[in-house]
């Protein structure tokens, strides 16, 4: 799922997204409550209508994101047991984000499907601390589900038409905590689990046993959501260790600075040998020797870009900074993510 954290695919059109294959999308209860606000979004009929974007779209929390801007500075709040209280960053405003305020938030805007305030910590915490927020995640999580309960009957949902809600299990590097986390959110009872906290070292180093081992401790008939997850390596590696979602900002964010995702071999994918890169390859068309390359970006590709245009004429896009450069790179990147997950879907059945 490509990342609309503030309700837009950056730099891309619903249609291109739409046509790039797209089948879901993410977007950010922080962000979207600091600007336009739930009630705005509310008003112009939910989050679909005001987006212009018919399909099934997920709802983050925030947490991460409110937990980022307080471990920078702690100035712009801090972290009770009630929630957290933090600074805008527009305004200065001060709000508090309470378990049972990101689920009614997330209800106002509409979303097909939610996630559950949790308390995320960096990699490197003690087990004393991730034991402890491992406690508070569970606790938020009993209360994001009993405000969720509460939401559902005032609204009058049935089972077909209520948003699924997913909770994150933390526990960082300890697989003890991971697991305690997990069978505490399982007693509550949710939809889906989403991996938390950071999947991949502080040396960048992918995180193999503790990816694997929080998805053998999430029941075989939950979904299982990695969220922040990633380069089209470290999908295929989670993919194949059990993970069913995805989201990230990765495919738009480098096509708006010229990086494309190109395919090598889609069959590598489908082999369980599969190896991390031998199945795609990045290119940088800022690169001079694109200059006077006639070619397609991909060969194979359908997108736009790679139907209509060359290297060298997308190159001369981003050199004259003409938006249109980025906009067909992203496009162009979408198009990739959803293919590599058509991929994925057909060697799981």
């Amino acid at each position: 799922m490509p990342d609309a954290t503030r309700a837009a695919v950056r730099g891309t059109t619903i249609g291109e997204v739409k046509g790039a294959g797209v089948g879901a999308l993410v977007v950010n209860t922080y962000h979207l409550m600091l600007q336009p606000g739930e009630d705005l979004i509310k008003k112009s009929g939910g989050i679909h209508s005001f987006m212009g974007w018919d399909g099934p779209i997920l709802s983050d929390s925030g947490g991460y994101q409110v937990y980022s801007l307080i471990h920078r500075d702690s100035g712009m709040g801090k972290i009770t047991e009630e929630g957290a209280e933090f600074k805008s960053v527009l305004d200065g405003s001060k709000h508090l984000l309470t378990p049972e305020r990101a689920i009614a938030i997330q209800f106002d805007l509409g979303v097909d499907m939610m996630v559950v305030l949790d308390d995320p910590r960096p990699n490197d915490v003690s087990e004393e601390e991730a034991g402890e927020a491992v406690e508070r995640t569970i606790r938020w999580a009993k209360r994001c589900r009993e405000e969720y309960d509460r939401q559902r009957a005032s609204r009058g949902m049935t089972e077909s038409d209520r948003p699924l809600l997913f909770s994150v299990v933390q526990g960082g590097m300890f697989p003890v905590l991971r697991t305690r986390c997990a069978e505490g959110l399982v007693e509550i009872g949710f939809d889906g689990y989403g991996f938390g906290g950071r999947h991949v070292g502080m040396d960048g180093v992918f995180l193999e046993d503790i990816v694997r081992h929080t998805a053998s401790v999430i029941p075989e008939e939950s979904i299982r959501f990695a969220l922040g997850i990633g380069t089209p390596d470290d999908i295929v590696r989670c993919h194949a260790l059990g993970w069913d979602m995805f989201d990230c900002v990765i495919p738009t964010r480098e096509g708006r600075h010229g990086r494309l995702f190109l395919w090598k071999s889609q069959s590598k994918v489908e082999s369980e040998k599969s190896q991390v890169g031998d199945f795609y390859e990045t290119i940088n068309i800022h690169n001079e020797r694109f200059t006077e390359d006639f070619s397609p970006v991909d060969q194979g590709c359908d997108c736009p870009l790679c139907t209509n245009h060359t290297r060298a004429y997308l190159r001369h896009l981003f050199r004259v900074e003409d938006p249109l450069g980025s906009r067909l790179a992203s496009t162009h990147n979408l198009r990739f993510y959803s293919r590599l997950m058509e991929v994925l879907r057909k060697k799981g059945d």
